[in-house]
C-alpha cells in the first residue's frame, strides 16, 4: 500500500523556512536523478571539497550556473580540474519559481532570478555540518530539492551551534524552501567549518544554520539559488 496513512502537510519549520512533501513525483524525480549523473561527469564534474582548515567535506558537489568553493564563486572550477563550470538549466530555475509563488506569492517569485545550483551527493558515510549559507549577493529564496533516501535536515539558531533548533526529515521529491532576509555578516567559524554561498543568497535570519544528521544509503540534494555575484 502505497498510500500514506496520515498524509503529509507543508509546513513552516522556523520563520521563512518551508517544508514542502512530495513536490517532485516519481518520474520528476526519475528524470532529474538522471540529469544529475550527467552533470556529475567530467569535465566540471562531482568533485570532493577542500575546506580552508585543510580537511574535506564527505558530501560530494557538483555546481551549475557559478562554481562555488570556500568563501568564493567562480566560472570556472579552481579547486579542481580547472574546466568551465556547466551551465544552469532552465529546468532548474522554472520548478523554483513555482514553489516560490506557492509560498510566497507571485511577486517573490517575479524577482527571483535563479542563475546557481549546488548538487550534493551524500553515500552512506556522508554529513553536512552546521553551517550558514550566506555568501551571495541577492535576497531571492533558496530552494532545496531532495533526491533519494531521507535525511535529517537541521534548522539551527542565529546566536550558537546549540539548541535551540527544529529537524525535519525531507524524502525524495521533497522540497524545502528557505527565505532570505536582511542581510548579515557570516558569524565567526572555527577553522574546518564549512561557509557557503548558494543555498541561494541569504536565507532566513533563524533558519540559516542546518546541518544533516541521520545517515542515508544514498542521496541528492539540489540547492538552487539567484542572483550570483559577477
Amino acid at each position: 500500500m502505497d498510500a500514506e496513512l496520515f498524509p503529509r502537510e507543508r509546513r513552516e519549520i522556523a520563520p521563512g523556512a518551508v517544508h514542502v512533501p512530495d513536490r517532485l513525483d516519481a518520474r520528476e524525480q526519475r528524470e532529474l536523478l538522471d540529469a544529475c549523473r550527467e552533470w556529475a561527469r567530467p569535465p566540471a564534474g562531482l568533485r570532493t571539497v577542500r575546506t580552508p582548515g585543510g580537511g574535506t567535506m564527505t558530501a560530494r558537489q557538483v555546481c551549475l550556473g557559478r562554481h562555488w568553493y570556500p568563501y568564493g564563486y567562480a566560472r570556472t572550477v579552481v579547486d579542481g580540474d580547472g574546466s568551465p563550470v556547466k551551465p544552469f538549466p532552465g529546468r532548474l530555475g522554472a520548478p523554483s519559481r513555482r514553489a516560490v509563488t506557492d509560498t510566497l506569492g507571485a511577486d517573490a517569485a517575479r524577482e527571483a532570478a535563479y542563475d546557481i545550483a549546488l548538487v550534493d551527493f551524500y553515500d552512506a558515510d556522508a554529513r553536512m555540518g552546521v553551517h550558514r549559507d550566506s555568501d551571495e549577493q541577492a535576497d531571492a529564496p533558496v530552494v532545496s530539492l531532495s533526491l533519494g533516501d531521507t535525511r535529517v535536515f537541521r534548522f539551527g539558531n542565529t546566536g550558537s551551534r546549540d539548541r535551540p533548533w527544529t529537524d525535519v526529515e525531507p524524502r525524495g521529491g521533497d522540497l524545502v524552501r528557505l527565505r532570505r532576509a536582511l542581510p548579515a555578516r557570516p558569524p565567526r567559524r572555527p577553522p574546518g567549518a564549512r561557509g557557503h554561498v548558494p543555498r541561494r543568497v541569504g536565507a532566513d535570519r533563524t533558519a540559516e544554520h542546518h546541518a544533516a544528521g541521520e545517515r542515508p544509503v544514498a542521496r541528492a540534494g539540489l540547492r538552487i539559488m539567484g542572483d550570483s555575484p559577477p
